[in-house]
């Protein structure tokens, strides 16, 4: 969800502070066990692993679909062999929780283009558009077929009470509504709600539409909203938006930038049509995994002390003979965690604290693994000291990261550790968050202090099919790994 061409969607970031990645004359000397951890790292692990979660085996990895469950009891495995600890005797290694979830089997999208005809009829023309490219389905349609004309609705919020409401004076029953993605004013995290998926959804059926399409630069793949009995949400790209639009001599950028300059609804019907058709399953009575191995601390008091490492393990699965891969995200940002979790599991001695090392399910859905495991965080332990999030590691030549302002220790293990790796090109305080967050928000909510790492990119085919293993570069992987690594450990032993 913070991804593609926007590097940090994930977080708000402010102040940044730049490494020099030249200079490493100050690094001190390192313990002789960690030494031995960091010359021990296997560099091509964290690719290795990106391969396997990123084949055709694990089918996109959608959470609730046999391809997610298959990754998820394999990952299991291999943290049964490294020898991290389950999350209990019954559970094991893999903690369950619901989560319903659709796979779209065929669906076809064609536009009735108006424009001015004999004796001020409108005439039509029919363009075929082509799935992938011009649109898709929204990954949580239901079943259907409808022709219908189309009214745009700017941003698609009704907000009264914000004062906001594009669905004034607008009459949609029976049609299509087009819609941005985004909110008359960021600034105002008032808009924050009506800016979910879920919430936009659910105000376009409510008032009589046949489905909502989303306006995007490029379609994406995207599983995060609730299936809705009867309703048929989409998406098209720009450039096929500008085709309707030129019924009324406008284009998509014409429109967006007049909605973000004035911040007032800008609605109103139009006479082109759609049809749209979608085939789906839709399975209410899916089960999602968490993935979770520890690793106890040394520290007879301490260690009841835990440090949570995490990644979202999903992506968006496979639909209309589509796979999406998945390997940036999040394949790589999950490797990196493996990769840390093997290497904690071999440290001798280990640190005074416990590191639990989780693989969420869900995050594409709407962070459902993360929310859940902080809501229902491991019995036995006295707090948790911090979250590190990981989240599209894979493409770049360098790391950033977001944390919180508190406790200073976050900082100074960081620094630290980046004396030793040099990879850490910015960081930047986490203030809040919101809608587009990434795995460590539930924590940030719940006032645990986070830190959450990406690669600088670009990170190009985001939910895209293009998101392959032939994107990854091992190196940076390795890299984030052990800085992580080295962090992590100062951390919990201090």
């Amino acid at each position: 969800m913070k991804k593609s061409t926007i590097l940090f969607l994930s977080i708000i970031l402010s102040t940044f502070f730049i490494f020099s990645l030249a200079d490493t004359s100050n690094s001190s000397a390192l313990n002789p066990h960690l030494r031995k951890a960091l010359d021990s790292f296997d560099p091509l692990l964290p690719y290795q692993i990106v391969k396997v979660l990123s084949s055709s085996e694990m089918a996109g990895r959608l959470t609730g679909d046999e391809g997610y469950t298959r990754a998820a009891k394999w990952a299991a495995r291999k943290f049964k062999e490294w020898g991290l600890k389950p999350l209990g005797s019954q559970q094991g290694y893999l903690q369950t929780y619901p989560s319903p979830y659709t796979i779209i089997d065929k669906a076809e999208m064609s536009l009735q283009i108006a424009s001015p005809g004999a004796g001020g009829k409108s005439e039509f023309k029919e363009i075929k558009l082509n799935p992938g490219i011009d649109f898709l389905p929204l990954l949580f349609a239901a079943s259907g077929q409808h022709t219908a004309e189309l009214v745009f609705v700017g941003w698609g919020i009704s907000a009264p009470e914000l004062n906001y409401d594009d669905y004034a004076g607008m009459d949609v029953k029976g049609k299509f509504v087009l819609s941005f993605r985004g909110t008359p004013d960021p600034a105002r995290s008032e808009f924050q709600y009506h800016d979910e998926h879920r919430t936009r959804m659910k105000v376009a059926k409510e008032k009589g539409a046949l489905g909502l399409l989303y306006i995007y630069p490029e379609v994406l793949a995207n599983p995060n909203g609730d299936w809705l009995d009867n309703f048929l949400p989409g998406m098209i790209s720009e450039k096929t938006a500008d085709l309707i639009f030129k019924e009324i001599n406008s284009s998509s950028a014409e429109l967006r930038r007049a909605l973000e300059t004035y911040k007032r609804p800008i609605s109103f019907p139009l006479k082109s049509k759609v049809s749209y058709s979608v085939s789906s399953r839709h399975y209410p009575d899916g089960i999602g995994y968490n993935i979770v191995g520890w690793i106890e601390g040394s520290d007879p008091k301490l260690k009841k002390e835990l440090i949570v490492v995490g990644a979202h393990f999903d992506h968006c699965g496979q639909h209309m003979g589509f796979l999406f891969p998945g390997a940036n995200d999040n394949a790589s940002g999950s490797a990196t965690v493996m990769a840390m979790a093997k290497t904690f599991a071999s440290l001798r001695p280990k640190p005074k604290r416990s590191v639990m090392f989780v693989l969420f399910g869900g995050e594409e859905m709407g962070l459902q693994g993360s929310t859940y495991f902080a809501q229902n965080l491991p019995t036995g332990f006295d707090k948790v000291v911090a979250m590190f999030n990981y989240d599209m590691t894979g493409e770049g030549d360098g790391a950033s990261c977001g944390l919180s302002a508190e406790p200073p220790e976050l900082k100074e293990v960081l620094e630290r550790a980046n004396k030793e790796i040099n990879i850490i090109k910015a960081m930047g305080i986490i203030r809040q968050v919101g809608v587009r967050s990434s795995d460590f928000a539930p924590f940030f909510r719940q006032g645990i202090p986070v830190v959450s790492f990406s690669s600088n990119g670009p990170h190009l085919a985001y939910h895209q099919i293009g998101d392959t293993i032939y994107r990854i570069n091992p190196e940076i992987m390795a890299s984030i790994a052990q800085v992580s690594l080295l962090a992590v450990y100062f951390l919990a032993d201090r």
